[in-house]
């Protein structure tokens, strides 16, 4: 397994001494890294746990997880099983399988690994994974950051066998003795992803190329280095001929250009852009429809319904020099102002993303007295009267909070009451992300917790929830 060890240099995924928790199924890919990981081990000092998932959608799924946590009782390895029903999350989250199932998962990976204290999360995407997500970005229409595929690290997850095609790894496992389970699904047709490894890389494989997967790993390595080029390119140009406007009214120069949702700064949220004419005009055209891009996504809730269409109708209104409007999705308007293009939305308030916001959980003991953080985007709610992970999700009919009637008494008030009580405005009320349990409202985020679910002192222990960026749309895939 030297290839891995080296790859896992390259891209300086694991330090000396760090928890991992690694993502078993039971099936080749994960109980492979399993046993690389064992074996890097050996090379230096690491702390391994393991996090199974059942997804509540096969009958033999229970089988999966007793094979998993006998792997682990005889490698000596930590076993956490988590159980959920991955189809009444898709229903209640109004997404597909496939989507309720990633962030089930990588909720209980970010759960587990908060409460041992682990630093990074390993999962087992492999070389035939890589292909088969740039081909599902290209064909959905992907720029260079979908053809970049998976990244080898992204924040604290890693991805150890990337470097690895699928026939390695199960030779790997055959050569060593070394069994596993196979997921009944993987055979059918039901998901895109099997519809592609099944009718077009294997085509491709056996028609074009058997070197297929690899030469399009290598691609997506190179394409990754051209985007963060570009990536950084674009940031620069946009310093050159890009102002704010802020939730005041005021224009700021600032220099950066970000990754997708509101954009904030000393307690101001930009709700538009003023590009200067002039400064625009000098760019290369390639930099001109990135930017472009950048601050269209900015003010879209999700970014994907921007297209290239959309930024070149923005480009027609540098041309001449007559003053005038286009109206894009999401109610964006851009209009020409004599030696300006101003881009907000209509009713100039902050675009909260669609795409439900990335948790991070940790659990730890409580001591009367600290201080509880006073920060708008990380909380602390008593674990011990939380039955299981909370889900993020938008909000639904039958959600509610518990509230103080001030006089100390604890009253039931429907969501919906609540966000008109406060005067949130109708059109953001749907794009507020919440965190739950069934119907009760731990945290409308950004605004207030429940007031059952408050430190007091009877609490023993905490649950610390911190909201992380949004994943984009690429990055969801790439899950």
């Amino acid at each position: 397994m030297e290839k891995v060890f080296s790859f896992i240099r390259q891209h300086d995924m694991i330090h000396p001494g760090e928890k991992i928790v690694l993502g078993v199924s039971g099936g080749a890919d994960s109980v492979c890294l399993l046993f690389v990981l064992l074996e890097y081990g050996k090379r230096i000092p690491l702390e391994l746990a393991v996090v199974h998932v059942n997804h509540g959608i096969r009958e033999d799924a229970g089988e999966d997880a007793a094979y998993v946590e006998e792997l682990c009782r005889s490698q000596g390895i930590p076993y956490y099983p988590i159980e959920e029903n991955v189809r009444v999350l898709a229903a209640t989250q109004k997404c597909s399988e496939e989507d309720a199932g990633r962030r089930l998962r990588y909720a209980a990976f970010r759960e587990v690994a908060g409460r041992i204290g682990a630093t990074k999360i390993a999962v087992a995407h492999n070389a035939d994974d890589q292909a088969e997500t740039m081909l599902l970005h290209l064909f959905r229409g992907s720029g260079l950051r979908g053809l970049r595929g998976i990244e080898p690290v992204r924040e604290d997850i890693i991805r150890p066998l990337l470097c690895l095609e699928r026939r390695e790894i199960e030779e790997y496992l055959r050569t060593r003795g070394i069994v596993w389970r196979t997921d009944s699904t993987n055979a059918t047709d039901e998901y895109t992803r099997n519809r592609i490894r099944h009718h077009i890389l294997s085509y491709v494989e056996e028609q074009v190329s058997e070197k297929a997967v690899a030469h399009m790993c290598r691609t997506a390595e190179l394409i990754s280095e051209t985007e963060k080029y570009m990536a950084q390119q674009t940031m620069e140009a946009a310093a050159l001929c890009v102002e704010k406007i802020t939730t005041g009214g005021a224009w700021k120069k600032d220099g950066e250009v970000t990754t997708g949702g509101a954009w904030k700064k000393d307690g101001e949220v930009t709700t538009g852009s003023v590009i200067d004419v002039e400064g625009f005009g000098a760019l290369p055209e390639v930099l001109q429809k990135r930017v472009l891009l950048k601050l269209l996504e900015e003010l879209s809730p999700t970014g994907k319904d921007i297209s290239g269409v959309h930024v070149e109708d923005v480009r027609g209104l540098f041309a001449g020099k007559g003053n005038r409007q286009i109206c894009l999705p999401f109610g964006i308007v851009c209009r020409r102002q004599y030696t300006k293009v101003i881009l907000e939305t209509e009713d100039g308030q902050e675009s909260t993303p669609a795409v439900l916001p990335e948790p991070e959980y940790r659990i730890f003991d409580y001591e009367q007295g600290v201080k509880i953080p006073e920060n708008k985007y990380t909380k602390w709610f008593d674990y011990d009267k939380i039955q299981r992970i909370p889900s993020i999700r938008f909000r639904q009919t039958g959600d509610y909070l518990t509230l103080s009637d001030g006089l100390g008494n604890r009253i039931h008030k429907s969501l919906k009451d609540y966000m008109v009580t406060e005067k949130i405005p109708r059109e953001l009320r749907d794009r507020i992300p919440v965190l739950v349990q069934e119907h009760h409202v731990i945290w409308l985020i950004g605004y207030r917790i429940s007031e059952y679910y408050k430190v007091d002192k009877n609490t023993k222990r905490i649950l610390q929830v911190k909201i992380k960026k949004t994943l984009t749309e690429d990055e969801m895939e790439e899950a």
